[in-house]
């Protein structure tokens, strides 16, 4: 506990989810002034000041949710609150008011995913679904040309850019109705959403992704949140392009197989410990083999490193060290997104297994994630199972527990923290090199900890080499 917790008042006004609700006028005046809400988990007592509107931009009726956590207001601040409003205290509501106008621009201008929020927030969800449907349409007239770079950097951008923006916005009204009527309503937007990207996959190859695209990107676009998933999208899809022909065309699978005793099997062994270290090889690594992704696969895949921030609040830094990082705030991103595209959505459980476990990080406890809570349950109902496998490309073997993670999502791993430090938009740090972000995730991410996985890191590093060369 901080010490500011410590300066709460015991008299604090608790905000309960089964009895008084706030007055509208009181909503306004907590979120102009930015007031701290004192959140005190019932089962472990951990307590913690987080600003309402933080709170707020994750789920906006969150002191009306039932669960582990309640919510407090200092009596001080409270009573500051009455003071300001023209509302009596016995005047009560039980549900938090409809936003005003003036308070839906204001949400509309979120930071993080920039001015252009608000041109797709007037959209109805049919124009959005058409606007989605027109960005594929430039990337397909650009199927058939070769040679101009710039066309295809502004189109692959902007059409990112514009789903990432369309899906986030899409998501947060579905969330305040059932799971039946939200499919329903973003339906449009899967639809739209697949096909943009399956023209993306088309158009864009490994060799194409360099510094120019990614300077495209940033003259795009002013939202840090939105740059964040378009730079990943992008990357994501030219390194899984860079590793299938790796794969495909090459000895790299047996010079892995010749180097894989002395500079792997040491840190697979710490993984996979209930196994004899001769039986760690790189079948018992990568589930079935490591190999190329087929099409289908590959644009799953790909909609889920599109989306795999989408339950991610304006308010919430990416890196951890930033100076307004909180880490249960990060968290609930992570399970605000995966809840969203599993329930909420008809997006393949591929995406929704990407939104939710990238952040695994193989069990280290810097990592958080669905995934370890569903193993530490099924490894308490049944002591005697193991996971057989470090990496699976398929559902069934992590929905089965037999693999302890998901090709895409330790994928997405590498380049979510890559992207993070490597930021050119970075508030609290200068952004590294390419160069000093692989020593140092090397370092922290593989040597110190066995968070990212050791020989896609590796591919990666030589992925980030190669596109390094080919701009000098």
């Amino acid at each position: 506990m901080s010490k500011s917790d410590e300066k709460i008042p015991i008299d604090s006004v608790l905000l309960l989810p089964d009895g008084k609700g706030i007055n509208k006028a009181y909503i306004d005046i907590i979120l102009q002034e930015e007031i701290p809400v004192l959140c005190i988990n019932q089962n472990n007592k951990k307590k913690k000041l987080i600003s309402f509107k933080v709170l707020c931009d994750n789920n906006e009726n969150f002191w009306q949710q039932s669960g582990s956590w309640k919510y407090f207001l200092s009596s001080e601040d409270f009573g500051k609150i009455k003071e300001k409003s023209a509302v009596k205290t016995g005047d009560w509501e039980l549900e938090r008011p409809k936003k005003t106008a003036a308070a839906n621009k204001e949400k509309k201008a979120e930071k993080g995913y920039g001015d252009e929020l608000e041109k797709f927030a007037e959209m109805s969800v049919e124009d959005k679904a058409n606007h989605l449907a027109f960005d594929k349409s430039q990337l397909d007239m650009l199927l058939s040309k070769t040679g101009d770079d710039k066309a295809v950097a502004e189109a692959l951008v902007n059409s990112t850019k514009d789903a990432a923006l369309i899906n986030h916005l899409v998501f947060e009204e579905a969330l305040h109705v059932i799971d039946e009527e939200a499919k329903k309503l973003t339906q449009s937007i899967v639809d739209n959403t697949h096909e943009m990207v399956k023209s993306s996959v088309q158009l864009m190859s490994e060799e194409f992704l360099n510094n120019n695209l990614m300077n495209t990107l940033v003259e795009k676009s002013n939202g840090t949140i939105v740059q964040h998933m378009t730079r990943v999208f992008l990357n994501g899809v030219a390194f899984l392009s860079y590793f299938n022909n790796l794969v495909s065309t090459s000895s790299a699978i047996q010079k892995l197989r010749i180097s894989f005793v002395d500079k792997y099997r040491k840190f697979y062994h710490s993984l996979l410990p209930g196994f004899p270290a001769d039986n760690i090889i790189l079948e018992r690594v990568f589930m079935g083999g490591m190999r190329a992704i087929p099409p289908d696969m590959l644009n799953k895949w790909s909609v889920g490193f599109l989306i795999h921030d989408i339950g991610k609040a304006s308010a919430v830094e990416y890196h951890e060290g930033e100076a307004t990082y909180d880490r249960d705030i990060v968290i609930e991103h992570v399970k605000l997104g995966y809840k969203s595209v599993m329930s909420k959505t008809n997006y393949p459980i591929e995406a929704s297994l990407i939104t939710g476990y990238h952040h695994e990080y193989y069990g280290d406890p810097s990592g958080y994630g669905y995934f370890r809570a569903y193993l530490k349950q099924f490894k308490k109902q049944n002591p005697e199972a193991k996971q057989e496998y470090c990496i699976t490309y398929d559902v069934n073997p992590i929905m089965d527990f037999k693999a302890l993670a998901y090709f895409p999502a330790k994928v997405l791993e590498i380049i979510d923290v890559y992207d993070s430090v490597t930021d050119p938009n970075r508030v609290y740090h200068d952004a590294m090199t390419p160069k000093e972000a692989l020593v140092m995730m090397r370092e922290e991410f593989i040597e110190k900890h066995h968070k990212l996985d050791a020989i896609l890191f590796d591919i990666f590093a030589d992925f980030i080499s190669e596109k390094q060369k080919a701009l000098k």
